[in-house]
């Protein structure tokens, strides 16, 4: 009861770490992290793209409930005046402190971060932030663009650093703070890599040889993929480097050698965000605290990279909606840590060979909504109620229901019943996580991997458990937030035991009461 709790969210980061079972990535640190922590493998963001996935988890409600499916509203006004996360954790004594990306900037946090409602102090971003989208990519010509594939000398970028290195630095400074004032905190640090561009220090290439890096497993367009379903990849076609080899709307594809420049790239990104994830913790370690803080590491969503011909989020597949999900509780995934011991020495990637597994293990299916509610158990704070089925009156209830009956490391994670006492999350007591993605068209437009609120005709909701996703694209009214069930216009459906890319859609081929 009453320990510190520091909250790391990871932007568009998909679980290739080697707690997960990559065997190319460099991941020690986080890796580290993972074997002091139960890890879960079936872990599903709500909506694959930043704003609705960090609005939903941070207030532990639907994206159906904050009706934010873009980037362009505000729940407090659109939608009811939620609690979050941070702001309960505030009134119940704590000092709520956010660096980096937590909430998403912009209109969808009222341009503050939810400040002052969610945090003790003004939220810090990054300065080299601005530069992000600049033309910082040196090309084989010598001159700069603002590429995808941005490899750079951080003595070259402006202010000589980059955002996430700065936002570890603020970090490590609150957390001598927080030691220094004895301050019960509730600290989320949200890293931006390997958000795109994927602009990262180039001696991280090194790790990733480019004769080592493969093609996802699955580099075409699945046949019976609907139309609905694609996501078209907007944004990267967008980078000059892509722009450069004029490859045809929407299905592509790109050169193999370009892709495996991608893929190559994004571990790199990989790699550089453990280095600071690593130094973070190790921080932790320094100033005496690993004992008594919770640390929670996850993603906003993840990123295909070529699977199904598909680059970036926006879409219902496992590789856009799966993240990685990790609690470390000191005296529950771990023996109880004695003050000064040092759980979180930093390892660094160029040189530790990572052997760590982790300490337990849970293939649960679980969704992002239920962090506010677990992390409130695990806190020792009342747990929020269950929502009623509309809930926009209520300030403060979440749609998630808490998984820290999966914690125990005492218990063999596997083994434990399902329990589901949440009609949210359970479909004939199984576990389910809901993730939905909004289309503007049946077909893919330019607009169809983020189209406005106005724009929205299609909503396609999906279902996971262990052995199965449904997806079923449905009409949907935007000026009254109605999904009709009745209209539906396309269906998915991949057993995961042997389809685990999700390659082949039997909806049109399949009794689906067998299944529901």
């Amino acid at each position: 009861d009453g320990m510190n709790v520091l909250f790391i969210v990871v932007d568009d980061l998909r679980p290739v770490l080697g707690c997960y079972g990559d065997k190319l990535v460099k991941s020690p640190n986080i890796d580290q992290l993972a074997s002091q922590s139960v890890v879960f493998s079936n872990a599903y963001a709500q909506q694959a793209v930043c704003a609705p996935s960090r609005v939903s988890f941070l207030t532990g409600r639907r994206p159906d409930t904050t009706r934010l499916y873009d980037f362009y509203s505000y729940w407090r006004v659109h939608a009811g005046n939620y609690s979050t996360m941070p702001q309960y954790f505030k009134e119940n004594g704590y000092m709520t402190l956010s660096v980096g990306k937590v909430f998403h900037p912009g209109v969808s946090s009222n341009y503050t971060d939810d400040y002052p409602y969610s945090w003790s102090l003004p939220p810090f971003h990054p300065s080299t932030e601005k530069y992000e989208n600049d033309k910082t990519c040196r090309g084989k010509d010598g001159k700069l663009y603002a590429n995808l594939v941005c490899p750079v000398d951080v003595s070259e970028m402006p202010s000589g650093t980059l955002p996430d290195i700065q936002s570890t630095e603020e970090a490590i400074r609150l957390l001598n703070v927080m030691k220094t004032n004895n301050r019960k905190f509730f600290l989320a640090v949200g890293y931006h890599k390997p958000h795109i561009p994927l602009r990262y220090p180039q001696e991280f290439l090194k790790l990733y040889p480019l004769e080592n890096i493969t093609l996802a497993p699955d580099p075409w367009v699945p046949e019976k993929l609907p139309s609905v379903a694609y996501n078209p990849w907007t944004d990267i076609r967008q980078r000059d480097d892509v722009q450069a080899l004029n490859v045809s709307f929407p299905y592509g594809p790109l050169p193999d050698d370009f892709q495996r420049q991608i893929r190559q790239s994004y571990y790199a990104a990989v790699s550089y965000l453990d280095v600071q994830v690593g130094l973070l913790l190790n921080a932790l370690d320094n100033v005496g605290l690993s004992n008594s803080t919770i640390v929670v590491f996850t993603a906003d969503h993840g990123w295909s990279l070529g699977e199904h011909g598909e680059w970036a989020k926006y879409s219902n597949f496992d590789v856009a909606t799966r993240v990685p999900l990790m609690f470390y509780v000191p005296g529950m995934t771990t023996s109880s840590v004695s003050q000064g011991e040092r759980i979180f020495p930093y390892l660094d990637p160029f040189s530790h060979v990572s052997d760590l597994v982790p300490h337990g293990q849970s293939e649960k299916v679980v969704e992002l909504v239920s962090l506010f509610s677990t992390l409130a158990e695990l806190a020792g704070l009342q747990v929020p109620a269950v929502c009623p089925e509309t809930s926009f009156h209520v300030a403060l209830c979440t749609e998630g229901e808490s998984i820290v009956r999966y914690l125990n490391a005492s218990e063999n994670v596997e083994e434990e019943k399902n329990e589901c006492g949440d009609t949210y999350r359970c479909f004939n007591e199984e576990p389910v996580a809901f993730s939905q993605y909004p289309r503007p068209a049946d077909t893919p437009q330019w607009n169809s991997d983020k189209p406005k609120l106005k724009d929205i005709r299609i909503m396609g909701y999906s279902m996971r458990t262990v052995r199965y996703r449904y997806t079923l694209w449905v009409q949907f009214n935007p000026n009254n937030f109605s999904a009709n069930f009745e209209d539906i216009h396309a269906g998915e459906l991949y057993i995961v035991e042997t389809d685990p890319n999700q390659d082949y859609n039997i909806y049109n081929n399949t009794s689906h009461g067998y299944f529901l």
